[in-house]
């Protein structure tokens, strides 16, 4: 996602002057609220004022999405800024290229001293942070999102286990309109940050909590995969339309200005969103009518519990939703097919009564989420996958197949939060770095390569550069951290965001 943050007193300006903003991007204050969607076109001062009054001092915009700011008589601005091209050039911009990222206000990374552009330096330690204000920010930022994403976690897979407990006292009811206020946190949350709980760490829970975190991990790497897909092909096939059939001829695409009732086209509207997530959450209520020593079994499966385990989407899931008379399509699909083939001739896959090309896209998305989940995941009887690894298998799998399934796949790859926001990584030459954005990953060291506690603080590192010298690649063997699990190592500036959360 290609964004800029743009100071919220000149669209202010620019507004009372008769232009209009369009940020292509929620906009949420520090508590999760929503202040403003995607799709608005703001012409009114009043509305920028009260985006203020919630204590927002930038707005986000997002060229990809068709966010921009347009002056009274329509024309498209553009600002002193890679990332304020229009869609067109942003694609032009990638062919040859170019960067298209925005480094903390364009910090010491960009400098001649940065390792980034060729520093002789064996460490990524070359240089002060030109902005230290910003990245004081950036880490307040990060620590307050994860408050929010620990409480959201908690409250779901609460809700989660008070399903199941309904479920097995009542034989399969359970309250929807409770598990519906539930995923519409988590809709809003994903909305926000791709996959807000990827850095959360997953030592934590037990064996016999897996089935709540996964339902809860589901829905946040499925709406992560879902709005991903849905802005990347609804773009796509926007771009179509404007060219076939382009409302004024003379104008170019990227610069059209869409009128507030004429909005560009989605694949899923916000409804449907709701459903779909509805459906990720629940995708596995099936195994809660499965017993604990079938489903939490260490040993290798008999014949018999095999079939048992199969049988949770397609005949007890399907059960469950029936009995709540839910006719929701979208649910039961995701509840019944998330285990089905997504390619002919795909092994251990059920059921076999449809087939890949009957499959809708988001019972697809589910599949490929519950895989990772249960890939990185530590459960009774298998330990962990590294991310990338698990990410690497599952695009190795369903790469070459056909060309919707490779939209959702792109999706995944690029969603899954493989360096989350948040995390510690270690760099080839042993160096430790948290990551302050996970698309790169930017990071910020601060040990040198023997694990010592580097004394300053130093330049954010755009490990994405080309020109990138390969020690300060990431290490893709060792395990990625929270950063609660190396706290001694932390200089100060970072432990106050890591304090275990109660």
């Amino acid at each position: 996602m290609i964004e800029s943050k743009i100071n919220i007193d000149d669209l202010i300006e620019i507004v009372r002057n008769g232009g209009k903003v369009k940020t292509g991007i929620d906009v949420y204050n520090d508590s999760g609220v929503l202040l403003l969607e995607r799709d608005i076109v703001v012409s009114q001062v009043k509305t920028l004022e009260i985006i203020k009054a919630q204590g927002v001092r930038t707005l986000p915009l997002n060229p990809e999405n068709y966010g921009g700011i347009w002056d009274a008589d329509g024309n498209y601005l553009k600002l002193d800024h890679p990332s304020s091209q229009t869609p067109s050039e942003q694609d032009s911009s990638r062919n040859s290229g170019a960067s298209d990222r925005r480094l903390l206000n364009d910090s010491a990374v960009n400098s001649s001293d940065s390792p980034a552009n060729g520093a002789k330096a064996s460490d990524a330690a070359a240089a002060g942070v030109s902005h230290p204000g910003e990245l004081e920010r950036r880490l307040k930022e990060i620590s307050s999102f994860k408050k929010v994403a620990a409480e959201k976690y908690d409250t779901a897979k609460s809700q989660a286990g008070k399903v199941m407990d309904d479920i097995r006292k009542t034989g399969g009811r359970f309250e929807y309109d409770d598990v519906q206020k539930s995923v519409s946190d988590l809709v809003a949350l994903c909305k926000r940050s791709e996959n807000p709980f990827a850095y959360l760490s997953r030592d934590l829970f037990k064996y016999d909590d897996y089935l709540l975190s996964h339902c809860v991990n589901v829905c946040a790497i499925g709406c992560a995969i879902l709005y991903r897909f849905n802005t990347s092909f609804s773009n796509v096939v926007n771009r179509h339309i404007a060219t076939a059939f382009p409302a004024n001829p003379s104008s170019s695409v990227s610069s059209m200005l869409p009128a507030s009732d004429d909005l560009p086209y989605r694949c899923y509207l916000k409804d449907d969103i709701e459903d779909i997530a509805m459906g990720f959450f629940l995708h596995d209520i099936g195994k809660v009518l499965i017993p604990e020593a079938v489903l939490y079994k260490k040993g290798r499966l008999t014949a018999m519990e095999f079939d048992m385990i199969r049988r949770h989407s397609y005949v007890m899931g399907a059960a469950i939703i029936e009995k709540n008379g839910l006719k929701n399509t979208v649910i039961k699909n995701i509840v019944k097919y998330h285990h089905a083939a997504l390619f002919t001739g795909e092994k251990r896959c059920y059921p076999g009564e449809i087939t890949p090309a009957e499959i809708p896209l988001y019972v697809k998305m589910c599949k490929l989420a519950d895989i990772y989940d249960a890939m990185i995941s530590k459960q009774c009887y298998k330990e962990a996958y590294n991310p990338i690894g698990a990410v690497t298998d599952i695009f190795r799998k369903y790469a070459g197949k056909d060309n919707m399934l490779q939209f959702i796949l792109h999706a995944f790859v690029k969603s899954t939060g493989i360096y989350p926001t948040g995390s510690i990584i270690y760099l080839m030459n042993g160096q430790m770095a948290y990551v302050l954005e996970g698309r790169g990953p930017l990071v910020l060291p601060f040990t040198d390569s023997k694990g010592n506690t580097l004394d300053h603080a130093v330049s954010p590192v755009d490990l994405g550069e080309s020109s990138l010298d390969s020690s300060l690649r990431p290490d893709t063997f060792r395990t990625i951290q929270n950063p609660v699990d190396v706290y001694d190592q932390l200089p100060s500036y970072l432990k106050p965001g890591a304090q275990p959360l109660p």
